[in-house]
């Protein structure tokens, strides 16, 4: 397997991984952003349509994964060719920074519009809700918590990925070949965790 495949096939995984994941943690989701809604949590829905608003998310989950990796893998190819490899773990930081940057971009809108329907009583559309939040805010109105949300999520990644491609490395090592994705799972799996539980507080001016 050429190392383009290899990478490619990360990728997939990791998106279909990643749409697994919010497809069957989504009611789980829909409650938090309900208990966080300012109208109260039975008046946006209580413990119906559990499920609303999931195609919304598993939509965004690809290419906010692939904005991610592909920033990620480009910025860390570039660089770790130009540094001695004891500064490598901070070449992973810079670039898992500049990936979460990128998927927010892409990530916020979707959470925008996501946790507006999971709020809504009346069944909304995605581009509906685009359109009143344009109307009424702009097109900034789209991008509401994005300094939150990444905020949050760029400790994270400064975290795991250093850990993750530390965890590769040794593996490659002890195994003299290319990681099969199920191994570059199990490692990313394990660094995932490591940084703690993920801050359960979303912006709640998203569902307003």
């Amino acid at each position: 397997m050429n190392g383009i495949t290899h990478e490619f096939d990360i990728r997939h995984a990791g998106g279909t991984a990643g749409i697994t994941v919010d497809v069957t943690l989504f009611p789980l989701d829909t409650l938090k952003t309900r208990l966080q809604s300012p109208c109260g949590f039975f008046a946006s829905g209580g413990f119906q349509h559990l499920y609303k608003g999931v195609g919304t998310a598993a939509v965004g989950s690809v290419p906010s994964a692939s904005v991610f990796f592909c920033t990620y893998d480009t910025i860390k190819k570039i660089f770790s060719k130009q540094v001695d490899p004891v500064y490598l773990p901070v070449i992973h930081m810079g670039a898992a920074c500049a990936g979460e940057i990128g998927s927010c971009l892409v990530k916020v809108p979707i959470e925008v519009v996501k946790q507006r329907q999971q709020a809504a009583l009346e069944k909304l559309s995605p581009l509906l809700i685009c359109k009143r939040a344009i109307e009424t805010e702009g097109y900034l109105g789209l991008y509401r918590g994005f300094v939150t949300t990444t905020l949050r999520e760029i400790p994270f990644v400064l975290i795991q990925f250093p850990i993750w491609e530390w965890f590769k490395a040794q593996w490659y090592c002890a195994k003299k070949e290319n990681l099969s994705i199920i191994e570059v799972a199990a490692c990313g799996s394990v660094s995932g965790n490591l940084p703690g539980v993920d801050c359960i507080v979303e912006p709640q001016f998203n569902v307003s």
